[in-house]
């Protein structure tokens, strides 16, 4: 049976919340004093987990190299564009079925567009191998938001069918319109990144970190709900705060074993004063 069809009975998400709240609270200090100081440090650590920072692959703005690469920053930005789209823009705040077929088709076509610039892209660090076309940052940046909007397309449904009680048996992104106004608004991110402009660095970075935490932090939750078997009885967005919690306190954890593995490794945090 269809769990739209007959509510569940609810349920307390989870138990001993303050200490959740307590436990998160002290991860996120403890990366905050462990990390070098400075905010632009600080979303360099959070986006070298999930980022290789090749120099010649990113924006400099103000001089300064952006956290994520070209085409991570379209990714990570990208997806956390699209939550917005489909939440705010769209309202679709409960949503929890996919696109339409023709859409998630569409949606994929984007990711072998990232895909097939990547390996172009790869390839070129071989000078003898052949390749399509010269990479470009500009090119990087577009497929990688192409990338996060199907990311954000797949994901963000999934989240609300997993957390909310009263998910809405509704498609997040119904018709070709209701893309095409997604579209716009990554045109927008591209957009903004490419002027360069100064005032933008803090914003970028800022995006940056904030993109990969909420993705991390949106499987994690995700995980945690079905591993302890609390799906579908959250009702307000107080009860969700603890599974969320939970899944940004994993999710700093996973950024900080990444690093001190990074550093073990090749001796480097992903910031460039300690590089």
């Amino acid at each position: 049976m269809n769990r739209f069809d007959k509510p569940q009975p609810h349920k307390s998400p989870f138990p001993l919340p303050r200490f959740i709240v307590a436990l998160a609270a002290l991860a996120f200090l403890s990366f905050l004093i462990v990390t070098p100081s400075g905010l632009l440090n600080k979303t360099d650590i959070i986006c070298s987990a999930v980022c290789g920072r090749i120099s010649e692959h990113s924006f400099f703005i103000a001089g300064r190299q952006l956290p994520l690469c070209a085409r991570c920053t379209g990714t990570f930005i990208g997806a956390l564009v699209g939550f917005f789209g489909q939440a705010v823009v769209l309202r679709r705040r409960r949503a929890a079925e996919f696109p339409p077929p023709r859409i998630l088709v569409i949606l994929a076509s984007f990711t072998l567009l990232w895909a097939a610039d990547g390996v172009n892209s790869y390839i070129t660090l071989f000078p003898n191998l052949p390749h399509l076309y010269e990479p470009q940052n500009w090119l990087r940046l577009t497929t990688g938001a192409l990338n996060g909007l199907m990311m954000s397309g797949l994901v963000y449904p999934l989240f609300n069918f997993t957390l909310w009680r009263d998910a809405v048996p509704e498609r997040t992104i119904r018709n070709l319109r209701e893309l095409l106004v997604l579209l716009l608004l990554e045109a927008g991110l591209i957009g903004l990144t490419l002027t360069g402009h100064p005032l933008l660095l803090y914003p970028l970075a800022l995006l940056s970190a904030l993109g990969v935490l909420t993705l991390l932090t949106c499987i994690n939750s995700m995980l945690v709900l079905m591993f302890v078997r609390r799906e579908n009885v959250v009702e307000t967005w107080r009860e969700a705060l603890i599974p969320l919690l939970v899944g940004f306190t994993i999710s700093l954890i996973m950024v900080g074993a990444i690093n001190v593995a990074r550093y073990i490794l090749i001796g480097t945090l992903g910031v460039p004063l300690l590089q």
